[in-house]
């Protein structure tokens, strides 16, 4: 995809939508002695998102699977709406369009693995990242140079900042 093409995507951006297992976390699943599970979230990724609220924007997250983790981590993001157990995601995509009031064209979803498809083709802004499969590789507008859960999801934060002509304002505010 045209630079150009990317950054006329990128300026319609109102909302990010992040998978969790692959994108928030490296995508290994960490179970303790009691075989409960832990996950493993990176500060940059999370100050990314807080940033991104500073901005004035949206903030979700849409997995396939439970864990409490992840709502402790919303929770602690003030993530705006969670969405687990969504499986297939496009379900809960559609009510997540609803719940904001939001065109396919606004939103950027951060994707890795097949359950992730059916969304990323609908966005406006599809996401991979580079542990993701050949799959998302193939729909994705934009594949990320860090990995899930190492950086890509504050990437695609600051790419969106810049792009729309936001960065420096939240440069400005720290």
């Amino acid at each position: 995809m045209k630079i150009s093409d990317l950054k006329n995507k990128i300026k319609n951006i109102k909302l990010i939508v992040l998978d969790v297992d692959g994108v928030l976390t490296n995508g290994k699943i960490n179970m303790d002695s009691k075989g409960e599970e832990i996950k493993v979230f990176d500060v940059q990724d999370g100050y990314g998102l807080v940033l991104f609220k500073k901005a004035g924007f949206k903030t979700a997250i849409l997995s396939a699977r439970s864990a409490a983790a992840v709502t402790a981590r919303a929770h602690d993001l003030k993530i705006d709406k969670v969405y687990q157990d969504a499986y297939p995601k496009i379900n809960a995509y559609n009510c997540l369009l609803r719940d904001f009031q939001l065109t396919d064209e606004e939103v950027c979803f951060i994707g890795d693995d097949l359950p992730d498809l059916a969304v990323l083709r609908r966005v406006g802004l599809a996401v991979g990242v580079p542990n993701a499969v050949k799959e998302v590789h193939e729909v994705a507008h934009y594949v990320t140079q860090n990995a899930g859960g190492a950086g890509a999801v504050r990437e695609v934060v600051e790419l969106i900042l810049k792009t729309q002509g936001k960065w420096e304002e939240i440069l400005q505010s720290l």
